[in-house]
């Protein structure tokens, strides 16, 4: 989208260059990233950020004003945990790259979630990427990497030893965001721990360390928490729907409340007209939207081309929004004259001592195939996968 820098970008890039950010990621943390990163970074213009930054913060407003009553009738009863707090330590707002009818590149909102994503990850790759192609550096306007662990400490650890503070996932080193656990070890100096291995006494939870149990008293929740009645086998000493003594960053309910339930009630010129399928007008063409499922991630259960036959079949309803369909524009051109589409993922980290969430990276992902999924693209494409963007004139 900035000519200028896709040009030297293009003109700079070779594969060897690609395996060198690759093994520089693996030097620097230990591991190497189990998802395909893209070739490239793209680059939008601080024209098209105002738009980003307009349409993120009129979101954030409007949940913000949102009754707590309301947001909790997303929670399903089964999934209910206790303790829920005023405010998510995360949000994650979604955007496809698109144009209007006049060719201006706008954004369009696809999804947002109060769930933490790769944010120990997406710094490295920043100072990788930089490292490699240093022309980049005139263009980044982010935190020093100093005072983004600061930042990301203060929510996540917060006053507690860090010895009391884990970052919980289910089997994390079968997770494809290993690399992720192992740099917020690293930059945090807590625990990445399986939540197979909590033990319980009354309503403390504790560890195992160096042969002694270790009180937990924060959890960093990277679990899926619906996703675990999936599991065949699993067996635990603790499970989430227990009142415990530990605070939760961020609370396993946030990960209902702001999901795709609230789609259908935002309003922005950049947010698509979205319905709970219960609610579809009639006189909407069907062929215009997408049918989601409200809780999946990662795109599971999207239907690009939903039919009335397929809608008649779905007993609950509401459990279903349908989302006008986005476009995505083939922007980012490759070094083959060939253009991928993306989107754009915002990560907030949100301190509950401030007012409001604070933008600390972004994670772009680039794709050649009608979904944004690396799954969906053809083996010998390039320029496809996960990367970030940098904004200039």
């Amino acid at each position: 989208m900035i000519p200028k820098y896709r040009t030297l970008f293009n003109k700079e890039f070779s594969h060897e260059k690609y395996q060198k950010v690759n093994e520089l990621i693996k030097e620097k943390c230990g591991h190497e990233a189990a998802f395909r990163l893209s070739e490239s970074p793209i680059f939008l213009t601080k024209e098209f950020w105002k738009k980003l930054d307009d349409a993120s913060q009129s979101i954030i407003s409007q949940i913000k004003e949102m009754p707590d009553e309301e947001l909790r009738k997303a929670i399903p009863t089964n999934c209910n945990v206790p303790n829920d707090t005023q405010k998510p330590h995360f949000i994650a707002i979604d955007f496809g790259i698109c144009q209007d009818e006049n060719g201006n590149v706008i954004p369009q909102l696809i999804e947002l979630q109060a769930f933490p994503s790769l944010f120990g990850f997406q710094k490295l790759f920043e100072e990788v990427i930089t490292e490699v192609y240093p022309f980049l550096n005139e263009l980044k306007n982010s935190l020093p990497k100093d005072e983004y662990i600061k930042k990301l400490k203060q929510v996540i650890v917060g006053n507690e030893n860090p010895e009391n503070v884990i970052l919980l996932e289910i089997y994390p080193e079968k997770q494809k965001t290993a690399i992720d656990f192992a740099l917020t070890e690293q930059y945090l100096g807590i625990k990445t721990v399986c939540l197979t291995k909590i033990k319980k006494e009354g309503k403390k939870l504790f560890y195992e360390n160096g042969g002694k149990l270790v009180p937990i008293n924060r959890i960093y929740n990277r679990v899926i928490f619906d996703e675990l009645d999936k599991i065949e086998g699993l067996e635990t000493e603790f499970d989430f729907r227990e009142d415990v003594d530990v605070e939760w960053i961020t609370h396993p309910n946030w990960f209902f409340k702001i999901s795709k339930y609230i789609l259908p009630k935002l309003k922005h010129e950049f947010v698509p007209k979205s319905y709970f399928l219960s609610d579809f007008p009639e006189n909407e063409p069907l062929e215009n939207f997408v049918l989601k499922p409200l809780f999946s991630f990662a795109g599971s259960g999207v239907n690009l081309n939903p039919t009335q036959e397929i809608i008649n079949k779905i007993d609950d309803k509401e459990n279903y929004i349908l989302q006008r369909k986005v476009t995505y524009a083939p922007l980012f051109e490759d070094i083959n004259g060939e253009f991928s589409k993306a989107e754009i993922r915002l990560l907030f980290a949100w301190n509950p001592d401030e007012e409001n969430p604070e933008l600390l990276v972004n994670l772009v992902r680039m794709t050649k195939a009608a979904m944004v999924n690396v799954d969906f693209n053809k083996k010998d494409a390039i320029w496809i996968g996960s990367s970030m963007a940098f904004f200039g004139s």
